[in-house]
């Protein structure tokens, strides 16, 4: 089982912190694929070039291979200024 954690204005769109599920074996951006298909916030929260991932704390590529257990973290991009 993985937990899922959604950060800044993917946690707005999608209206949770967080949710559990089985993402072993899975690829990053299969999963991505999967959470888009919950509807249309979930749709607009993972456009292509507005999410990062980490998994246990660290980024990763969406070609990353999920384990079971592992933690992963989707949050928008982040700008200084």
């Amino acid at each position: 089982m993985n937990k899922v954690i959604f950060f800044a204005q993917i946690r707005e769109l999608v209206g949770t912190e967080y949710i559990m599920l089985d993402a072993n074996q899975l690829s990053v951006s299969y999963l991505i694929e999967q959470l888009r298909d919950r509807g249309d916030l979930w749709l607009l929260a993972f456009k292509e070039s507005s999410v990062l991932c980490a998994v246990n704390q660290t980024l990763v590529d969406f070609d990353y291979i999920v384990q079971d257990g592992d933690e992963i973290a989707f949050f928008p991009p982040v700008t200084g200024g």
